[in-house]
């Protein structure tokens, strides 16, 4: 998938894989059409950096969760 693009189809992707990544319990707070392509480049560096790392600890778990409910419309 191209993600050079800013969409909202990107945007889901990202968010999906990022769900997946951190296999998330409460995936119905992390909708992906709550997010926009306003803060697409953010987005894209949080996706970016969760898909290069093999584990996070409960701390980074946690700093990720608050950064994708910063970056919500």
């Amino acid at each position: 998938m191209n993600l050079s693009t800013p969409s909202q189809e990107n945007v889901n992707y990202m968010i999906e894989q990022i769900k997946e990544k951190l296999r998330m319990v409460n995936v119905d707070a992390m909708q992906s059409d709550k997010f926009s392509e306003e803060k697409y480049e953010d987005l894209k560096y949080l996706y970016e950096m969760v898909m290069k790392r093999d584990s996070f600890s409960p701390s980074e778990m946690e700093a990720i969760v608050n950064e994708l409910g910063n970056l919500r419309k």
